[in-house]
């Protein structure tokens, strides 16, 4: 399960049926859980922290991604090609992180987040549950590049998503259920359940007056017709809760 030319620290804990593919680095102080899959070229666990690193039971990192040490990974992480997730994460289960992303650590991250490929998430970000960042989205925390006066980077709250090619400037919060229109620059919090657009980003009016584009439904809240990948417990609440509305 463990490719010959794959370099693994001793010291590292793996579990039951965990594979590691080829010129993959796993150092010390990393525990990795049962059934997972790292692929080839992966460095786990360097980077300038002594602190441990954890990856939980049956997720896949794909090649050429890099995870420093000081971060906890729930089960179920999924992440594309050439992935850097820096020290201090802290993950729920189910998070998926698409190719090329960039996360720079210190971030907290709710269960089941959805983050596409090219994203830039800056340091001292959270990202609530069932949050989605499509792609090219980028998250900042410097106010004034470059400089030393960095705030923390955006809070994005539960079911909340933001559109490809945003910008999201330090601090921002994105409510509960908002959504963040595609190439849109938000400079100040937006309010639960409203739909931004523009640069600077401008409140248009609720999300859920947003139509499908088949016209057979609102588009938001998406969990009400948008259930691919989530768990059938986690559907099925959402189905009752359609249904009471």
């Amino acid at each position: 399960m463990i490719h010959p030319s794959a370099l693994v620290d001793p010291r590292a804990q793996l579990g039951e049926g965990v594979e590691v593919g080829p010129f993959t680095v796993i150092h010390g102080q990393v525990s990795i859980g049962a059934g997972t899959v790292i692929g080839s070229h992966c460095e786990i666990g360097g980077g300038p922290s002594n602190t441990p690193l954890a990856i939980g039971s049956r997720c896949i990192v794909r090649s050429h991604t890099v995870v420093y040490a000081g971060s906890t990974f729930a089960g179920g992480l999924d992440t594309g090609h050439q992935v850097v997730l820096r020290e201090g994460i802290v993950a729920g289960v189910g998070f998926r992180v698409g190719t090329g992303s960039d996360l720079q650590g210190d971030t907290l991250i709710g269960d089941h987040v959805r983050v596409h490929s090219g994203v830039f998430i800056a340091k001292r970000s959270t990202l609530r549950s069932y949050s989605w960042m499509f792609p090219r989205s980028v998250v900042t925390d410097d106010p004034h590049p470059p400089s030393e006066g960095f705030n923390a980077g955006a809070t994005i709250e539960e079911f909340a998503v933001v559109g490809a090619g945003a910008c999201l400037l330090p601090g921002v919060t994105i409510g509960r259920g908002a959504v963040v229109a595609a190439s849109s620059v938000v400079t100040r919090d937006v309010a639960p359940g409203m739909l931004v657009l523009g640069c600077p980003a401008r409140e248009r009016g609720p999300a859920a007056a947003v139509e499908l584009s088949d016209g057979s439904a609102p588009a938001y809240p998406w969990r009400y017709h948008f259930h691919r990948g989530y768990p059938a417990d986690v559907v099925a609440g959402w189905v009752d809760e359609q249904q009471d509305q």
